[in-house]
């Protein structure tokens, strides 16, 4: 530091003590304050979210629309019924590449469980559903037999079942799911498969319950469906049948001289003598072609 001088009366030098400016020191400059990566991706909206893929099951109007049209009575044949269930299960659930089902007979205690229809998405699958239902043995029956879901997120690591996972990995499938829908007195299994491992998320599963039990109902309506037309076929059938049986009692009624009773008596006579149904012998008394 440097300190100026001045003269005196005297002659000497003396500290020049006048003041000295001070140096104004300029106002600080404001900085932004410093905000770090997490910070920045919390507060702002990411947009381009939007265009990585997702795995989560979406529950659209059209899905919606079609998971209702399962429970409508559009056929009598249970195997049409489950071929619609695993088509849309495979199309909609994510992560699913194919799908298999299978109606199942409510198995006794103690009893081995009875297949009754099956259907795929791919006939690889068919194949792979149809070897397990043969041998009798496989995570089908386990899930039938405890009434529990059972999978594996990756079969080249699954123990059990060895003759079960040979024929999926043979298919290029490395997980599956497999569940059981009740629906008295129908039982049907939905079984979800995926090519990579864990590509079938816990979170994917209601998705797929929800289209199995519905498939399940739908199955379960035909069946009644199939039981009260073979029913309306019958009493038809009977109606007609107690038409031309009147018709025919009347025509002996008129040949023979007799009443109703009589009538009705001889034709049960011939029926019986000549092992012919009293339908058929009505049948040709009506087309005038005799007694036998």
């Amino acid at each position: 530091m440097t300190i100026s001088t001045r003269c005196t009366r005297d002659g000497r030098d003396a500290p020049d003590r006048r003041p000295v400016p001070r140096q104004r020191c300029a106002p600080p400059v404001a900085q932004d304050p410093v905000v770090h990566d997490s910070v920045v991706q919390d507060s702002v909206p990411q947009d381009n979210v939007g265009s990585v893929p997702t795995t989560d099951a979406v529950l659209t109007d059209q899905l919606a629309l079609e998971i209702a049209r399962l429970g409508m009575v559009g056929e009598s044949s249970d195997v049409g019924t489950l071929h619609r269930v695993t088509e849309l299960a495979a199309r909609a659930v994510p992560g699913t590449a194919g799908a298999s089902s299978v109606r199942w007979a409510l198995p006794a205690p103690g009893e081995r469980p009875d297949p009754l229809a099956s259907a795929a998405s791919h006939p690889d699958l068919a194949e792979a559903v149809d070897r397990q239902l043969a041998r009798g043995s496989g995570p089908l029956f386990d899930v039938v037999g405890h009434g529990r879901p059972v999978g594996s997120d990756d079969i080249l690591a699954e123990t059990r079942w060895p003759e079960a996972m040979a024929d999926l990995l043979r298919r290029g499938v490395r997980c599956f799911t497999t569940s059981p829908h009740l629906n008295k007195p129908v039982m049907v299994t939905l079984t979800l498969y995926g090519v990579a491992p864990h590509a079938l998320a816990p979170g994917q599963q209601a998705l797929a319950a929800l289209i199995a039990a519905q498939g399940t109902a739908a199955v379960s309506n035909s069946l009644q469906y199939g039981q009260v037309h073979r029913t309306a076929v019958q009493l038809q059938e009977a109606v007609e049948s107690r038409a031309i049986v009147d018709q025919a009692k009347g025509i002996l009624m008129h040949s023979l001289g007799c009443d109703a009773e009589q009538a009705f008596a001889e034709m049960r006579r011939i029926s019986q003598t000549r092992h012919v149904k009293l339908t058929a012998l009505a049948q040709r008394i009506v087309g005038d072609q005799g007694l036998l």
